[in-house]
């Protein structure tokens, strides 16, 4: 039961969102830009957000080569456009709104490694450039010249530099956000855990704890960024989580290269964190075991990972792990972000893809524009 000035001050709000990842905060803050006058509380369900967005890599990408290969598969070709064009756009505002400072984004460009057996997606690098080139206006895809001077093992035939690409720090883009949410008067509550929303009459009921009850928030509009845990709000939307497995090393004494590297078609990726080496991906190692949104890391994918390291990019070097974690994606049938009204009060931007870094600000942007004034 509420004390007075709690029913008075601190559950009626014009909009709630749900979810204080990328996407969520994202969403708050161009809501209190829209509609300034308007009150906006957001709730989380842990300390920090719950899914990827303090767990991923860091990396400040729009698509290697071979990803957008298969993207082309999969998506008709104004499809991929869109989305690499939704991506880089993401990217570029996000760097002028907070700054490469208080981001941590270091301008180190995108690589990508190619084997033997992927001798027909390099051929095809010209193809690829030629799609981008009215986005862009240059080439975005260039062989490096000298391969050697990473260091690899001889399997590794070729590297792919992208210029445009680079990477940030998770944490401090995150924390941007949320001085960004302070200084609009966004209200954000964490350890707030929705268990159910009442989408026609705007009832957001969360878990309380102390006194083994539930709160219910009202809100004239509801927005829904809960990513991989969607479907624990809403079964029937159409997306699957997706477990992605992080490990750090040890400090690398003389680290021989710098940037953000994508493998086989982007599932797997490495980059520097200051002198160490960052690793994750190799969710196509298990998939199934993977389609999950309980942390943990799959001792199959770690392996590999480790193996990676020390036959492929580090052959000569005993690397060590110090550090291991998982975070949560969301995917679905494509690489489109799902971003639309439920019904008159409600909207959802969800399945990021693994793209939040690149995509969460314009998918954001794109849900609160669906809203009129309240």
């Amino acid at each position: 039961m509420l004390s007075y000035w709690e029913e008075k001050n601190f559950v009626n709000y014009d909009f709630i969102v749900v979810g204080a990842g990328i996407v969520g905060l994202s969403t708050a803050i161009h809501l209190k830009v829209k509609f300034p006058d308007k009150s906006v509380l957001v709730l989380e369900r842990g300390i920090f957000p719950s899914g990827a967005s303090s767990r991923n890599a860091g990396f400040a990408c729009f698509g290697s080569l071979t990803e957008i290969l298969d993207d082309l598969y999969h998506m008709d070709e104004d499809e991929v456009l869109e989305l690499v064009a939704r991506r880089y756009s993401g990217l570029s505002e996000i760097r002028e709104v907070f700054g490469d400072h208080d981001l941590g984004y270091e301008d180190l460009g995108g690589f990508e490694m190619f084997r033997e057996e992927d001798h027909r997606s390099l051929e095809k690098i010209y193809l690829v450039n030629s799609l981008l080139k009215d986005l862009f206006g240059e080439d975005v895809f260039h062989i490096e010249k000298d391969v050697k001077r990473f260091g690899f093992s001889p399997v590794v035939k070729a590297v792919v530099r992208n210029d445009l690409e680079g990477q940030l720090d998770s944490g401090k883009f995150l924390k941007a956000l949320w001085s960004k949410c302070h200084s609009l008067d966004v209200q954000l509550l964490t350890g707030a855990e929705v268990t159910e929303i009442d989408k026609q009459n705007g009832v957001v009921k969360v878990k309380n704890p102390v006194y083994d009850s539930h709160i219910e928030f009202f809100g004239q509009n509801i927005a829904i960024c809960t990513n991989a845990f969607t479907k624990q709000l809403l079964p029937d939307i159409e997306m699957k989580p997706g477990r992605g497995t992080v490990l750090v090393s040890e400090p690398i004494p003389g680290l021989a290269w710098k940037g953000a590297f994508h493998f086989d078609k982007g599932y797997t990726y490495f980059r520097n964190v200051d002198n160490r080496i960052l690793i994750g991906g190799g969710r196509n190692m298990a998939f199934d075991d993977e389609e999950t949104d309980i942390f943990g890391v799959n001792q199959v994918i770690k392996n590999y990972l480790v193996k990676l390291t020390h036959e492929v990019i580090f052959p000569k070097q005993p690397i060590k792990f110090e550090m291991e974690w998982s975070g949560i994606m969301a995917f679905g049938s494509n690489k489109t972000p799902i971003v639309q009204k439920l019904n008159e009060r409600t909207g959802v931007a969800i399945r990021m893809g693994g793209m939040g870094v690149a995509i969460g600000w314009q998918a954001a942007k794109e849900l609160v524009n669906l809203f009129e004034k309240p």
